[in-house]
């Protein structure tokens, strides 16, 4: 099982990768960060991106398929870069979500998506995830 800190380092490796935050998706607030410093802090940085994360669970047609077939990440392409936001698996209490900003012209997006699978499976204790 992977710790807050280890799941934060381990996603900080992906080529491309900016910044990390950790957020818990109950209340709103960044759980832990890590990366360079944005043009807006972690806490409003968690706060907006948890908007978002609801609205996106929130709304019928895209929060869950006839086949129980639920969100686990959403996926925000700017103009410079991506913004991953994936959801922890249920081995907390509460909604936990890891937002990781990925620049565009030095990630990749498919290999971003892979490595935070893994590292958010192993901080759930998913290791083979």
């Amino acid at each position: 099982m992977l710790g807050i800190d280890g799941c934060l380092e381990t996603v900080m490796e992906i080529p491309g990768a900016r910044r990390a935050t950790l957020v818990d998706g109950a209340s709103g607030l960044a759980v832990a960060a890590a990366g360079q410093d944005g043009p807006v802090d972690e806490h409003e940085d968690a706060a907006r991106t948890t908007d978002v994360v609801r609205a996106v669970l929130a709304t019928p047609a895209l929060a869950t398929a006839p086949r129980g077939d639920d969100i686990d990440e959403i996926i925000v392409c700017g103009a410079r870069g991506y913004h991953l936001l994936a959801l922890v698996p249920d081995a907390f209490e509460g909604r936990l979500f890891l937002h990781l900003l990925i620049d565009r012209a030095e990630g990749n997006l498919a290999l971003a998506r892979l490595n935070v699978r893994r590292a958010i499976g192993a901080l759930a204790g998913r290791d083979g995830a």
